[in-house]
C-alpha cells in the first residue's frame, strides 16, 4: 500500500484551484446513462470513486474515457442494466445507477453498495422512493432487482434529507408519466447541480436547495455538456489547513456561497477569510480559539465530511470544544490516530470532548476512510517531525492526488509505492 510521508511545521502559502466535486460529478454520470448519445461531462476530478464509476458504465455497455477533466459518455451502445457485484461493492455511490437505469430499461439489478466503513448507511430509503414511483423490489441475499414499466409520479415524503434517495428518486421522476413531489429533501450544492444538468438535458423540476422539490416527467432527455461545480469539501480541507499551519491561501474557482457554516466556525476561531465572487483568501498568524460546539448536521448545517478535518483544527486550538456528531454514529475513528500524535480527545457516544495542545508530533499513523485520512494529512502538515500516513487509497476517492495539492502551496509531502524504499528520518 502506498503512503504519505510529511515533513510538518511549514505554513502553507500561495494559490490553488479546487477541482469538481466528487459528490456532484457521480450522480451527474449516472444520469448520463437516462438520454442514449454522447455526453461531455467538464470539471470531473481525477479520483478513484471516477474510475470506478466509469468501469461500471463501461461494464452496462456504455464507451467512457476521462481525458484531462473531461468525462466523454457514449451511451448509445448500453446493453445491460445489472451492476456488476465486484465493482459496486467498491463505491456506495454506485447505488446512483438504480433510479436512471430502471427509468431507461425497465429494470435494474443492484447489490449493497461499499464505500468508507463510517456506520450505518442503509438504502431503503431509495427503494421506498422507487417503490412509490411504481417499481416492485425483490431482495434476495446482497441482490436487488428493481422492475417497473414507466414509472408513474407520485408525493413522496423523506423520513431523513438523505442526500443519495433524493437524488436518486429525481432521476427516476424525470422520465415518470405525470407529477412527482419530494417532501423532506435533502438540500445540499450537489443536489441543485444535478437538478441543473437534469434540466439542461430537457427535465423539468423545480426546487432543488429547498425541502420540496418538484418534478414534472418527460418523454425524453437529450445530451448536453455541462460542467461540475467545485468540491466544497476540498475547499474546506484547504481552508483548515491554511488555518493548523499558519499560513495563508487563496483558493481559486470556489463557491463561498457552499461554506456558509464553515466559513462562521473558523471566523468565530479568529481566522482570516476574505471571499469575492469565485476566489477566497484563509489566513491565520496565531493558535485559533476554542469554538464552544460544533453539530454536524445536513446542509446547510456544519458538514459530516468536515468533521474529521475540523477535529484537527479544534485539537491545536486555545481551550476546550465539543464536537457532536449527528449523521453518521461510526465517524470517530481518527481521533485513536490524532491521540498518537498528541492530541487530547474524548469520545463518549455522538460527542467528541477536545482540550487543545499547543502542538501534535509526528507518527505512523492509519487512514480509516477518506475524510479521516485527509485530516491525517493536515495534522501531519501542522505538526512537528514527520508523519506517515498508510492506506492512502481511501484519500484517492476523493482527492485528486493531495500530495500534489499541498505541493503548490509549499508543503513538503511526498507518496511512496511499496517498490520504493521509504525511509524514514
Amino acid at each position: 500500500m502506498e503512503k504519505l510521508v510529511i515533513e510538518g511545521g511549514k505554513p502553507l502559502s500561495g494559490s490553488v484551484r479546487i477541482h469538481g466535486a466528487k459528490n456532484a460529478a457521480l450522480p451527474i454520470l449516472a444520469a448520463c446513462t437516462m438520454a442514449a448519445g454522447v455526453h461531455r461531462i467538464g470539471n470531473v476530478p481525477d479520483l478513484l470513486d471516477i474510475h470506478v464509476m466509469l468501469d461500471i458504465l463501461r461494464a452496462l455497455g456504455c464507451k467512457a474515457e476521462l481525458a484531462g477533466d473531461v468525462v466523454s459518455l457514449e451511451t448509445l451502445s448500453m446493453n445491460s442494466s445489472h451492476v456488476p457485484e465486484e465493482l459496486m461493492g467498491q463505491m456506495r455511490s454506485s447505488i446512483f445507477l438504480m433510479g436512471p437505469l430502471l427509468s431507461r430499461f425497465g429494470e435494474v439489478q443492484v447489490h449493497q453498495p461499499g464505500g468508507c466503513a463510517i456506520g450505518e448507511r442503509k438504502i431503503d430509503l431509495h427503494l421506498k422512493g422507487l417503490h412509490a414511483l411504481g417499481a416492485t423490489i425483490e431482495e434476495s441475499g446482497n441482490t436487488i432487482t428493481c422492475r417497473a414499466g414507466r414509472l408513474r409520479g407520485a408525493d413522496i415524503a423523506l423520513d431523513y434529507p438523505s442526500v443519495g434517495a433524493t437524488e436518486n428518486i429525481m432521476m427516476a421522476a424525470a422520465l415518470a408519466e405525470g407529477i412527482t413531489t419530494i417532501s423532506g429533501a435533502a438540500r445540499e450544492p450537489e443536489i441543485q447541480d444535478l437538478q441543473n444538468f437534469l434540466n439542461a438535458m430537457g427535465a423539468k423540476m423545480i426546487g432543488a436547495g429547498t425541502d420540496t422539490i418538484t418534478i414534472e416527467g418527460v418523454e425524453r432527455l437529450t445530451p448536453r455538456a455541462y460542467r461540475i461545480i467545485p468540491d466544497r469539501i476540498v475547499t474546506g480541507t484547504l481552508m483548515i489547513a491554511a488555518a493548523v499551519t499558519k499560513g495563508s491561501v487563496t483558493l481559486e474557482r470556489v463557491n463561498p456561497a457552499h461554506l456558509t457554516s464553515v466559513i462562521h466556525v473558523m471566523k468565530r476561531a479568529g481566522v482570516q477569510i476574505a471571499a469575492s465572487d469565485d476566489i477566497m483568501t484563509v489566513s491565520s498568524s496565531s493558535r485559533p480559539k476554542a469554538v464552544e460546539r460544533v453539530i454536524t448536521s445536513p446542509y446547510p448545517s456544519f458538514p459530516t465530511d468536515l468533521q474529521a478535518q475540523m477535529m484537527v483544527f479544534l485539537a491545536l486550538a486555545e481551550g476546550t470544544s465539543v464536537m457532536k456528531e449527528t449523521v453518521f454514529e461510526g465517524r470517530f475513528k481518527h481521533v485513536d490516530e490524532l491521540t498518537r500524535m498528541g492530541a487530547d480527545i474524548r469520545v463518549d457516544r455522538s460527542c467528541a470532548y477536545i482540550r487543545g495542545v499547543p502542538r501534535l508530533y509526528g507518527a505512523t499513523v492509519e487512514a480509516t476512510d477518506l475524510r479521516a485520512g485527509a485530516a491525517l494529512v493536515i495534522a501531519g502538515l501542522a505538526c512537528s517531525g514527520t508523519t506517515v500516513v498508510e492506506q492512502v487509497h481511501h484519500i484517492d476517492r476523493g482527492y485528486d492526488r493531495i500530495e500534489n495539492m499541498f505541493r503548490r502551496l509549499g508543503a513538503k509531502i511526498e507518496r511512496y509505492s511499496p517498490i520504493r524504499q521509504l525511509k524514514v528520518p
